[in-house]
């Protein structure tokens, strides 16, 4: 889940997360808005699986470093990427180039990373496998994709690269992939 009045600074809708993390029997990520490692440790207490790191863990190595030390690999940072940049506040400001984000946040002790193709993501066009191929590359670090996954074939085929699992929220909105399809 993504609170993203939270992640614009618009607000947040934190009771909303808590009540969803009580009332389903699933794993739930939450991100959006988490800027302190505090707000990190009171969403796991809330009953998230983990915590996703945006805006200031990409401009912010040590941030990084500090979360890992309070919640573990319960960790993942989200980096959202645009012609080789990582783009952060709600992917309206222009951030590091992705090659030298991911390195810093690796020695920062990133667990894992949650790699959204900016350009591809809601468009149900495939999922830029060139991006996922170069961040899987640059780290041993688990790496969920997110952005373009259209069917079930999109997600083998992200599946072959080595991608630890996809988003595939659109696709599953407009039916053009049912879990099923992909053993979920």
């Amino acid at each position: 889940m993504v609170d993203l009045d939270a992640a614009l600074g618009e607000g947040d809708n934190r009771d909303a997360i808590v009540a969803i993390c009580h009332a389903v029997h699933a794993r739930v990520q939450v991100g959006g808005g988490v800027r302190s490692v505090a707000a990190a440790k009171e969403l796991l207490a809330a009953g998230a699986s983990r915590v996703v790191l945006g805006t200031r863990a990409a401009l912010d190595p040590a941030f990084v470093r500090e979360a890992v030390a309070a919640c573990g690999d319960r960790v993942i940072v989200a980096l959202d990427v645009r012609a080789g940049r990582v783009r952060v506040a709600g992917w309206r400001e222009e951030g590091p180039p992705l090659e030298d984000a991911l390195a810093a946040l690796h020695a920062a002790g990133a667990p894992r990373f949650l790699v959204t193709a900016i350009d591809a993501d809601g468009v149900l066009a495939g999922p830029d496998l060139e991006l996922y191929r170069g961040v899987l590359a640059r780290t041993d670090r688990p790496v969920l994709a997110s952005g373009g996954v259209r069917d079930a074939a999109d997600v083998r085929a992200l599946a072959e690269l080595g991608v630890e699992g996809a988003v595939v929220g659109r696709a599953l909105y407009e039916g053009t992939l049912r879990l099923e399809e992909v053993g979920g």
